[in-house]
C-alpha cells in the first residue's frame, strides 16, 4: 500500500525548451518527479532546482513551467486530476526563462501631469525604421515626453532635458498634449486638446552643438481633442484618434498634404494664409487631411496601423466599437461591438489578436480576421480602474504591458491564465506601482493614474502620469 501512494504521488515528465542556450542535453529522458509538491513558489523552486541541477548552473536560473501551452500554476497533482490524466502518463513540461519584477532605475519629473511618452533607440520602431539611414548608436537612447503644460521634451538616460519644444508663440501647442511619438530620429508629431497635430524637426546634440526641435507642418482637420497618435515612417503617415468622433489620416510631408480646410484654423490665420509666421525668421505650414474617416458614434481613444500591413488601420472608441479601415479608399471594413468603452489598443501580431483596455478594468483580445468566430478571445482581470494604454512586449511573443488609472502598470503573459465561471481568464505575471509614492497601491488611483505605457527592449518599461513624472522601470540583469 505504501509502495502504492509512493507511486501516485510521482509522474515521468519530460522537460523542453524552445531556447537554444538553457536546453538539456540531447539523451535526457523522462524524469519522476513529486506531484505533491505544495506553495506556488515551492513548486517552481523545486522543479527550477531540477532543470538548473541538468544544466549544472552555477547560478541558478528561475524558470516557469507550461503544460500545453498554458503556465502551471497548480500542483502536477491537480494538474493531473483536474484533466483526467493518469499518473502514469509521462506529461511533457515546456520551461522557459522566469520572469522576473523590473525595478525602478529612474523617474523624471515634469511641471505639470504627464500624458504621454516614447522611447528613440536602436530597437525602438522608430529607430529600427531609420537604422540603416540613421542608426541610434547604444547607449545614446532618448526618451520623449508630452505634457498638460504644453511642452514637448527630449530626456537622456541621465535624467536630462536636452532640449523642449518651443512655447505657443513659437510655434508649439497652446494647450494641452495629450499625444507623442518619434516618426525617426529627426522627426517627431505630437497632438493636443488644441485640436491640432504637429510635425517637428528634431535635432539631437552632435559635435559640441545643442539639441533642437522645431516646428515643420501644423495638421488641421479636428474639432475636438486629438487624443492619440499612431505613426508609420514608411508610408509617411500619421494616424489620429479624436474626441470629435473621427480617424484623421494624415501626411507628414508638405508636399503630399492638401490645403489646411478654413473653417479649421485658428481666427488669426484663417483668411485663407498657407502658412503662419510663428516667430521674426521662422514660419509654419498648415495642411489638411488625407482622409477624416467617419463611422464612430462617440470619442475614438485609439487609432493604429495594422502590423504586418500599414494600408491597414484599426479605430477603438468610447462606443464600444473596434473598426477596421482600408487607408487607401478611407473604407470601413468591419465593425466588432463589445459591452464596454473601449479606451486604448495594441497589435499582438504573432498571435493574430489586437489587445483592448476598456473602462470595466479590464482587457478584451479581439481576434479583428474576418475568419474569426468569436469577438472575443481571453479577457485579462487584475487592474481596478480604467486601462487606459496599452504596449505590447518587443521581445517576445505573448507579452504585454498596460497602464491605468489605478495608478499602476501591469505585466502580462498570455499563457498565465486562471479558470473562473465564464471561463480561462488572464492574470498578470506582476504590478508596478508609481516611485512618487512608493509603490503604494491607491485603488482610486487619485494622484497617481497612469496615462501612458510603452515598452523598450533595451530601456524597459516607460510609463507617464497624474504625478508629473516618467518613470522607467528596467529588467534587473
Amino acid at each position: 500500500m505504501a509502495t502504492e501512494q509512493v507511486q501516485a504521488s510521482q509522474v515521468r515528465v519530460q522537460l523542453t525548451t524552445s531556447q537554444a542556450d538553457i536546453a538539456l542535453p540531447e539523451r535526457t529522458g523522462p524524469i519522476l518527479v513529486k506531484t505533491r509538491l505544495t506553495g506556488l513558489d515551492f513548486r517552481r523552486y523545486a522543479l527550477s532546482s531540477l532543470v538548473n541541477t541538468i544544466l549544472e548552473n552555477d547560478k541558478p536560473t528561475p524558470f516557469d513551467f507550461l503544460v500545453n501551452g498554458t503556465f502551471l500554476r497548480s500542483s502536477l497533482d491537480d494538474y493531473l486530476t483536474q484533466h483526467g490524466i493518469s499518473s502514469e502518463t509521462t506529461l511533457r513540461l515546456e520551461y522557459v526563462r522566469a520572469a522576473v519584477p523590473p525595478v525602478h532605475l529612474a523617474s523624471f519629473e515634469h511641471d505639470d501631469w504627464v500624458s504621454s511618452a516614447d522611447i528613440l533607440s536602436n530597437t525602438s520602431v522608430a529607430g529600427t525604421w531609420a537604422r540603416a539611414s540613421d542608426p541610434q548608436k547604444p547607449g545614446h537612447e532618448r526618451i520623449l515626453s508630452g505634457s498638460y503644460d504644453g511642452l514637448l521634451r527630449i530626456w537622456n538616460m541621465s535624467s536630462n532635458v536636452t532640449v523642449a519644444s518651443p512655447s505657443a508663440g513659437d510655434g508649439g501647442h497652446v494647450s494641452s498634449i495629450k499625444a507623442a511619438k518619434f516618426i525617426s530620429p529627426s522627426q517627431i508629431a505630437s497632438s493636443g486638446t488644441d485640436r491640432t497635430v504637429r510635425v517637428w524637426k528634431y535635432k539631437d546634440t552632435s559635435n559640441n552643438m545643442p539639441a533642437s526641435i522645431g516646428p515643420q507642418i501644423e495638421l488641421y482637420g479636428h474639432t475636438a481633442s486629438v487624443d492619440a497618435l499612431a505613426v508609420h515612417q514608411p508610408s509617411s503617415r500619421i494616424l489620429s484618434a479624436s474626441a470629435d468622433h473621427t480617424v484623421g489620416v494624415w501626411s507628414t510631408k508638405k508636399s503630399d498634404a492638401p490645403q489646411a480646410p478654413v473653417t479649421c484654423l485658428p481666427a488669426n490665420i484663417a483668411r485663407g494664409a498657407k502658412r503662419r509666421k510663428v516667430g521674426p525668421s521662422v514660419s509654419t505650414a498648415q495642411r489638411g487631411p488625407l482622409a477624416l474617416l467617419k463611422s464612430h458614434l462617440a470619442p475614438v481613444s485609439s487609432a493604429i496601423f495594422a502590423a504586418n500591413d500599414p494600408t491597414v488601420a484599426y479605430s477603438a472608441s468610447w462606443d464600444h466599437a473596434l473598426k477596421t479601415w482600408d487607408l487607401p479608399t478611407s473604407t470601413l471594413v468591419d465593425t466588432r461591438s463589445t459591452s464596454h468603452s473601449l479606451l486604448s489598443l495594441a497589435a499582438l501580431p504573432h498571435l493574430n489578436l489586437l489587445a483592448a483596455g476598456t473602462s470595466a478594468r479590464h482587457i478584451t483580445l479581439i481576434d479583428p480576421r474576418a475568419s474569426a468566430t468569436s469577438i472575443v478571445a481571453m479577457t485579462l482581470k487584475g487592474h481596478k480602474n480604467a486601462v487606459v494604454s496599452l504596449a505590447a512586449d518587443p521581445s517576445g511573443t505573448y507579452g504585454l504591458a498596460s497602464g491605468s488609472h489605478d495608478g499602476t502598470c501591469r505585466v502580462w503573459d498570455l499563457r498565465s491564465t486562471r479558470t473562473e465561471k465564464e471561463g480561462r481568464v488572464g492574470q498578470s505575471l506582476y504590478s508596478i506601482g508609481r516611485e512618487s509614492v512608493g509603490g503604494e497601491p491607491r485603488v482610486s488611483g487619485d494622484g497617481v493614474k497612469v496615462f501612458e505605457v510603452v515598452w523598450g527592449a533595451d530601456v524597459g518599461i516607460v510609463s507617464a502620469g497624474e504625478d508629473r513624472r516618467v518613470q522607467i522601470n528596467q529588467e534587473r540583469t
